[in-house]
């Protein structure tokens, strides 16, 4: 009796995960194959989860090796033990991966302070970078620069010092069910579609011992460091970046647009494109005409 060949299942559509070591923290990222292709690397903002360019890599890995990141203290990454989140360490965290899978050179996407993150690693090694674009991703405004550099140094560190202080008392927040957080979800971006926010707060939260729901991130994420590079040194590192950049911001966002604010004019060769009906997170509100326009610059 010849038996049939059994019929394998269908294997899930997404990505697989893995993990790689930097400053001694296990950090987690996504691979949404096709490893023989050009190799792109998608990098999100704070307080946020590698899974939300689940629709850009979706269609972007049809022709790029797509890899997506956990930042440290965020997703399935893991924290840093003294709470500690500097500009620095995210910088070595990048460096880490696209040095431990040699993935250089590469083409970046990033978001808010992914972009931020990643800016600063293109200007120090630029000829690891093939095409850049960082939506929303140079920090504060030159305006929110100077108030903040008025401020003598050591009531910045005062201040700083206070805010771990708070956030050491700060418990994360438990919700009784998913469906609680999802409301929270859709209050912090309106242009979010039903499904979208439920994707969102599905992949970002865990379930905690006693069955409720807490978000993925470290609280102290929330403080950044007291201490960072002086900004005449950041921008000597946007004007380094010698790859073609394209810099998004949304029409609706709180951020500061670099075309009109003097900080486009700061790189070689960067140019900005404004999204109207967006705010912060472009690569949601306008998913579709963000991913073609993304195509297009990458294509040039």
């Amino acid at each position: 009796m010849t038996l049939a060949a059994p019929v394998m299942p269908a294997l899930p559509a997404g990505p697989t995960s893995g993990s790689f070591i930097s400053q001694r923290l296990r950090l987690h990222y996504v691979d949404w194959g096709n490893p023989e292709a050009p190799p792109l690397l998608l990098l999100h903002g704070g307080r946020d989860h590698c899974r939300n360019w689940d629709w850009v890599a979706a269609d972007l890995a049809r022709d790029w090796h797509v890899i997506a990141p956990d930042l440290r203290g965020h997703g399935d990454s893991a924290w840093s033990p003294d709470g500690n989140y500097t500009m620095a360490a995210f910088v070595y965290d990048l460096a880490q991966i696209i040095h431990q899978k040699q993935l250089a050179p590469l083409t970046i996407v990033a978001h808010s302070l992914g972009g931020n993150i990643a800016l600063r690693y293109t200007g120090l090694y630029p000829d690891n970078v093939r095409k850049i674009v960082a939506i929303e991703g140079l920090g504060p405004s030159p305006k929110m620069l100077a108030e903040r550099g008025s401020i003598d140094a050591a009531d910045r560190l005062r201040t700083w010092i206070g805010e771990q202080r708070d956030l050491s008392r700060r418990q994360p927040k438990r919700y009784a069910t998913v469906e609680e957080a999802l409301v929270r979800m859709q209050a912090e971006n309106k242009h979010l579609s039903p499904d979208q926010a439920r994707h969102l707060t599905v992949h970002g939260m865990l379930q905690n011992e006693d069955g409720s729901w807490s978000w993925k991130f470290d609280n102290y994420v929330r403080s950044f460091s007291g201490v960072d590079i002086a900004y005449a040194d950041l921008e000597r590192l946007w004007g380094a970046i010698t790859c073609p950049t394209l810099l998004v911001y949304g029409a609706e966002s709180w951020a500061s647009n670099p075309a009109t604010d003097g900080r486009a004019a700061l790189f070689g060769n960067a140019r900005v494109s404004l999204y109207e009906r967006a705010g912060h997170w472009v690569h949601h509100d306008r998913t579709a005409d963000f991913i073609a326009e993304v195509r297009a610059f990458l294509g040039e």
